[in-house]
């Protein structure tokens, strides 16, 4: 059995990816599952099976794991299992736990000074159950804290462990924030209370930065970042429909990201994490936005065909023609002169605004292809 494993309840192409680099890379990489599987515990030891296989003596000899559970609680008692046995993990449960939680990596940016939106959170449910029966509405009271914190203009409502932009809202006024209010119900991935922030002015597109350390050294990061883009919504995500481009990242940037990769990362040897990051933009006076638009529209059918090409079901079956594929598309659509312009002026007004990045997220589980 190799020292060297990944577990994940389901294979993604991402998963497929990390197997396929490290098959190239000539390192061994073993499996463990974790979705129909049971662990037991206690005065009988440790045990851990699947349907169909005793896997305790397959763990046993596996030193290093790569957490790649789909969710993020799922992450969490993935990696609270395999740390309780001894084992390694990329990323270590600290930082897993912090990461799991918008309020949790926006209080440990705080606690560092690392420049990050101006955020309120309020832990009191808009709607609480009565002892006795019956709810009381907290609407009122809730909406009130977040304005006499944040002033009566555009409002953005987050759930605390959303991932993909969901449960995201744009609100302005007071009607719109209590109806807004209204939809926020305690659930797995927002167990308690309200998260509310300020808009920024990003303009156009957020940044996806990857940092990571290896045991001994300190926190580097990647010379180029995913810029996520598009004017179809202020949630730039790009499960959203919103375009990519790649960046370079300004010195002053790396060295921020670095420190943003610290604070989520309090005395772990290991990890690798991907940063949100947007640029706060006020002023975009020195570019013409009908001619980025334009370029936009021109690179819908490109983008349109690296999609198509992400989405051929016959991807896990042959999955190295189906990577070539990928490459291919979007090698075609960064190739592009619209693609090149949107670029420049991605590039161009990050430059100029190096110095005014806010953080507000980080993700223990990104995409391979990140």
């Amino acid at each position: 059995m190799p020292e060297i494993a990944i577990l994940y309840d389901r294979s993604e192409t991402d998963e497929l990816g990390i197997k396929f680099t490290a098959e190239e890379m000539g390192i061994e990489l073993g499996y463990i599952p974790f979705h129909k599987v049971s662990v037991r515990f206690g005065r009988t030891g440790f045990n851990y099976r699947s349907l169909g296989k005793n896997l305790t003596g397959d763990l046993t000899a596996i030193q290093v794991v790569l957490n790649r559970a789909q969710s993020k609680n799922r992450r969490l008692y993935a990696a609270t299992i395999l740390e309780a046995v001894g084992k390694h993990l990329v990323n270590p449960y600290s930082v897993e736990s912090i990461c799991a939680s918008k309020v949790r990596c926006l209080l440990a940016f705080h606690g560092r000074g690392i420049r990050t939106p101006v955020t309120v959170y309020v832990p009191c449910n808009v709607k609480e159950v009565r002892p006795g029966g019956g709810f009381v509405d907290n609407t009122r009271d809730v909406a009130q804290l977040i304005e006499d914190q944040l002033g009566k203009g555009c409002v953005v409502l987050k759930v605390d462990g959303g991932t993909h932009g969901k449960g995201v809202s744009l609100v302005e006024g007071r009607a719109e924030l209590e109806a807004a209010l209204g939809e926020v119900t305690p659930s797995v991935i927002n167990p308690s209370g309200v998260v509310a922030q300020e808009l920024v002015p990003k303009w156009f597109y957020d940044l996806r930065i990857v940092v990571s350390k290896e045991r001994g050294r300190g926190f580097v990061c990647a010379p180029t970042a995913m810029a996520r883009g598009g004017f179809k919504d202020f949630r730039t995500n790009t499960y959203l429909g919103n375009m990519v481009f790649r960046v370079t990242l300004p010195e002053a940037v790396r060295r921020e990201a670095v420190r943003a990769g610290e604070a989520l990362s309090p005395g772990a040897e290991v990890g690798v994490i991907a940063l949100d990051a947007m640029p706060y933009i006020e002023d975009t006076s020195a570019y013409d936005e009908r001619v980025l638009r334009s370029m936009f529209d021109a690179l819908e059918e490109p983008f349109r065909r690296v999609m198509k090409a992400k989405d051929d079901p016959s991807k896990k079956i042959a999955f190295r023609d189906y990577t070539r594929r990928v490459e291919e598309a979007y090698g075609t659509f960064m190739s592009s002169e619209p693609y090149l312009g949107v670029q420049a002026v991605i590039q161009d007004s990050l430059d100029r605004n190096a110095g005014s990045l806010v953080f507000h997220e980080g993700n223990s589980c990104p995409d391979f292809w990140e």
